[in-house]
């Protein structure tokens, strides 16, 4: 089985793997033996152009896509004493060689204006949920000079997340009313972070503003020695917290535990104290200093 997936500078969309998977199941569930092609820069260790061997098929099948481009030529050329098959894929041309050099082509749309039918993706196998995580990291905040790991903490942090299964939202806290991708007031930001998980971040306001959505936070100081996200974190109450100088992947991984299994009860305590007014702030004070400076 073959796609845009698997050629070396193709890609993968989500989409297509799902599309994908949906024709493994029908495969499998006949009880019909087949490899998958994957690129090497996607999948690396796994079969790949360079390595598959033709003769070994008696078919091809090509999964999902727009059908065009000398990429599908080549696939004809080298895979032709196979039947050729192309599944769930969008005709553009019905006369371009990539799509006429398919025995059979089911087509999820073409140009004639015909019936349309599901994407493959549609009825793909259900895969399971991974947990949605916002994450809120800083690279700025010079004015703790030496004392800054804030490179460094989003490196690890963001390489470690990488590995994770989760989906990431790279989030922001800074408000712009005329950048599309940015919220433009706190109330957009904190409707956003209530629909999260788990938030991931080395802000001061990614921690108070995850924690008044309910919502668990996994929190780095990027400050040696600790400054005001450590400061926050125990004027909160909030345990989950690393410190700079003790960031590694393991501690990363207990917090990450922690936050999904205890963390959600703990950070809907926080939030219900805040909303109670139970979490004192400067601004109690405020009056008794305006009266007495």
């Amino acid at each position: 089985m073959t796609g845009w997936f698997s050629f070396r500078d193709g890609e993968a969309t989500a989409g297509d793997v799902l599309a994908l998977e949906r024709v493994e199941d029908v495969l499998g569930r006949a009880g019909l033996p087949y490899d998958v092609v994957w690129s090497s820069g996607f999948r690396p260790g796994h079969l790949d152009m360079d390595h598959v061997r033709p003769r070994a098929y008696s078919h091809l099948l090509f999964v999902c896509g727009p059908l065009h481009g000398e990429q599908i030529g080549g696939l004809h050329r080298r895979f032709r004493h196979c039947v050729r098959i192309a599944v769930g894929v969008s005709v553009i041309d019905g006369r371009d060689p990539a799509v006429t050099g398919f025995h059979r082509v089911l087509a999820r749309d073409t140009p004639a204006g015909g019936a349309s039918v599901a994407d493959l993706a549609a009825r793909a196998p259900a895969p399971a949920a991974a947990p949605v995580t916002g994450v809120i990291l800083t690279h700025g905040q010079g004015e703790y000079g030496a004392l800054r790991r804030h490179e460094w903490v989003a490196e690890l942090v963001t390489r470690w997340l990488g590995g994770k299964d989760c989906a990431r939202v790279e989030l922001e806290t800074r408000l712009d009313a005329h950048d599309w991708r940015l919220s433009a007031t706190p109330g957009q930001l904190l409707s956003v972070l209530a629909r999260l998980d788990l938030i991931v971040t080395d802000r001061l306001h990614g921690l108070v503003l995850g924690l008044r959505a309910g919502v668990p936070v996994l929190a780095v100081d990027p400050v040696e020695g600790g400054a005001k996200v450590t400061a926050q974190a125990r004027a909160c109450g909030w345990p989950a917290l690393v410190a700079a100088e003790d960031l590694d992947a393991g501690r990363l991984e207990a917090w990450w535990t922690w936050c999904l299994s205890d963390g959600p009860a703990a950070a809907r305590r926080i939030r219900d104290d805040f909303a109670a007014g139970a979490v004192p702030d400067n601004a109690d004070g405020l009056l008794a200093a305006l009266d007495d400076p």
